[in-house]
């Protein structure tokens, strides 16, 4: 893929603050090593690029009922 091609991180600003609540999920291991690599390049922590992740899940979703 061409290197001006590829789709770009965008990290904003936290958009959610104040209390959290603590969850458990069991992750497969390459995914945990992939988020870390994210983390790393990016000075974020892993939590925070698994929220970033998941707001993006959110919005753009598509839910159906069939």
């Amino acid at each position: 893929m061409d290197e001006n091609k590829k789709p770009k991180l965008k990290i904003s600003q936290k958009k959610y603050i104040g209390e959290t609540s603590v969850i458990s999920a069991r992750l497969p291991k390459d995914m945990i090593k992939d988020m870390d690599k994210v983390a790393a390049m990016t000075g974020r922590t892993r939590n925070e690029i698994m929220t970033i992740c998941l707001e993006y899940a959110l919005k753009n979703m598509e839910v159906t009922f069939e």
